[in-house]
């Protein structure tokens, strides 16, 4: 559980809630000044069209003073908070339990086609189980290479199994010692509403220290990955140029502020403009370069006129062509993802890259380091004590992209691989006790 006095989280009241069959709610951008306190705000107008809203976001900043919980309320917000889980679990639980599996292994890009959906009877918890309904999942790069048939670092998705993913869920019932009705847990139930669990890798939550869907972003899997794939493979020393590929989203955000934190020289690398505006503007970079550009490899290059020391490798292609010319001697690479190379059906077409890569490495006594963040479960601890107090004091800020609805899951992936979300990709599968 997170430490209750490493964050401590507010949020304005009458935040949106959208289960299912109820209409989406728009959740509005703001931005706040470092420093200050967890904030959500959401915008009055409830949008009855199916179609998504892109940008939905959250940011750390603090809140508008008139709708702010101070610190002072704790206790009252505790006990209203309490009050609302009861009445909650005290409602029904519906009886079928909504899925969406793996229908196909993909041939290059998905479709919606290599999804199917399926509705269940809700499970029922024997001794040693608990049922958790989920509240939100968490979408990530990762789920497309789990979509493959071959071997890889886990176990792919069977074809008719529910798809994978983190989930921030609520305990529904539980013949589990030490868990309750109502408890807020980090589970792994995948794309469905429910899912029993027998507590192994479950980590409880408490909402007064951060809001419940950061336990699947900033202080969760993406956020243990860029501090432990930075700080342990990357090691960055103060003075030195960190580039950061794919920087306005989960991983990468976190990566370059630590960075700067570090008292690192960071330069991102992002799509669209708005990104790499927010990418300096809002977390502080030194400078971001967008690889759409007519000219990525000048562009890069005038970002780093001393080279670069340490690059955070999660896009692979062109990007990492472009970044290669530039790295200096002894430079570190952590490898973390290379969404680039996920849907490729066969070699990328031009010359063969593998003798200039081999002979850079040796030249420049280069340090390649792929690592998977479940390799690094025994830093978690230093990994929640550091973040969650660099948030609290502004130093790492976050930002969500919330889709409501698991029916929306699967577009919102496919445009997650086209690098359409705008922060940490989240679906909202059932209504947030907490909000």
């Amino acid at each position: 559980m997170i430490d209750v006095n490493a964050v401590r989280a507010t949020r304005t009241r009458g935040a949106a809630h959208c289960g299912r069959g109820a209409p989406r709610r728009r959740r509005a951008r703001h931005a706040h000044p470092r420093g200050g306190d967890f904030g959500v705000r959401t915008v009055s107008e409830v949008e009855s069209a199916p179609k998504r809203t892109h940008g939905a976001a959250r940011d750390c900043g603090a809140p508008a003073p008139d709708a702010a919980r101070r610190p002072g309320d704790v206790e009252g917000s505790a006990i209203r908070t309490n009050e609302r889980r009861k009445a909650l679990m005290a409602a029904a639980t519906p009886a079928t339990n909504r899925q969406i599996r793996l229908a196909a292994h993909p041939d290059g890009f998905p479709r919606e086609t290599d999804f199917s959906r399926a509705e269940t009877p809700v499970p029922e918890p024997a001794d040693g189980q608990m049922l958790c309904r989920t509240i939100y999942l968490s979408l990530d790069p990762y789920m497309r290479g789990r979509m493959n048939p071959g071997p890889s670092y886990a176990r792919g998705v069977a074809l008719g199994e529910v798809m994978v993913g983190g989930t921030v869920s609520q305990v529904v019932a539980s013949r589990l010692a030490g868990y309750s009705a109502g408890d807020l847990v980090l589970t792994a139930n995948g794309w469905q509403d429910y899912a029993l669990s027998d507590g192994a890798g479950v980590r409880g939550l408490d909402p007064a220290a951060a809001p419940i869907s950061t336990a699947l972003g900033v202080l969760g899997m993406p956020g243990h990955t860029a501090y432990v794939g930075l700080l342990d493979h990357g090691r960055p020393r103060r003075g030195e140029t960190v580039v950061v590929s794919a920087a306005s989203g989960a991983v990468g955000a976190v990566v370059g502020q630590i960075a700067k934190i570090k008292g690192c020289r960071v330069v991102g690398i992002a799509g669209a403009p708005e990104k790499c505006d927010y990418v300096t503007a809002e977390l502080g970079f030194d400078a971001c370069v967008s690889h759409r550009g007519d000219d990525l490899p000048g562009a890069l290059r005038a970002a780093c006129p001393g080279g670069v020391d340490v690059y955070f490798e999660n896009v692979g292609g062109k990007v990492f062509e472009a970044v290669l010319p530039l790295l200096n001697d002894f430079a570190r690479i952590p490898v973390c993802g290379r969404i680039a190379n996920y849907n490729l059906t066969a070699p990328p077409p031009g010359p063969d890259q593998v003798a200039r890569l081999m002979g850079l490495t040796l030249v420049r006594r280069l340090t390649f380091r792929g690592f998977i963040v479940f390799d690094h479960l025994d830093r978690q601890p230093d990994f929640l004590r550091d973040v969650s107090a660099w948030v609290r004091a502004g130093a790492v800020r976050y930002r969500e992209d919330v889709v409501d609805g698991l029916e929306r899951a699967v577009p919102a992936f496919l445009g997650l691989l086209r690098g359409e979300n705008f922060g940490k990709l989240l679906v909202r599968v059932a209504d947030d006790p907490t909000a």
